[in-house]
């Protein structure tokens, strides 16, 4: 019996990844990028680096800790990075990496389907509200 290198297992079960198995790891990569803030802070970094402040200003609703939360975890998912100038105040600046432009391809397609149909969203779920459920 042939041994097997961890290179090559990881890339035999990269063959064998299902989102639908709450234990694969990508469900939970698809649970994080799935995230309302996750998404708003990558379409916003979509336009550019920003500056925390920016995007905090930029985020209607975002807490400072949800954002630094969110923030942290993008870059440990390697979707962006953090760099810090040193000055007085120091300046931190957050900026997609090549991984993170091609995600916020996605989420910034979400999101302007989000602001392009919400009207006939809005419409059904009135319809919706006002038949009820087993009309």
């Amino acid at each position: 019996m042939a041994t097997t290198t961890a290179a090559q297992r990881r890339e035999q079960a990269r063959f064998e990844y299902d989102a639908f198995l709450k234990s694969c790891p990508t469900n939970q990569l698809l649970d994080r990028i799935s995230d309302k803030w996750v998404s708003l802070v990558v379409a916003a970094l979509a336009a550019g680096p920003m500056r925390y402040s920016d995007l905090g200003r930029k985020i209607a609703g975002v807490s400072p800790k949800m954002l630094t939360q969110t923030l942290r975890s993008l870059e440990r998912d390697g979707l962006l990075t953090r760099t810090v100038t040193p000055s007085v105040p120091v300046r931190v600046d957050y900026e997609l990496t090549v991984l993170g432009q091609n995600l916020a391809l996605l989420l910034t397609a979400v999101k302007d389907w989000a602001e392009t149909h919400f009207d006939e969203v809005h419409r059904a779920r009135e319809r919706y509200d006002a038949d009820g459920p087993d009309a």
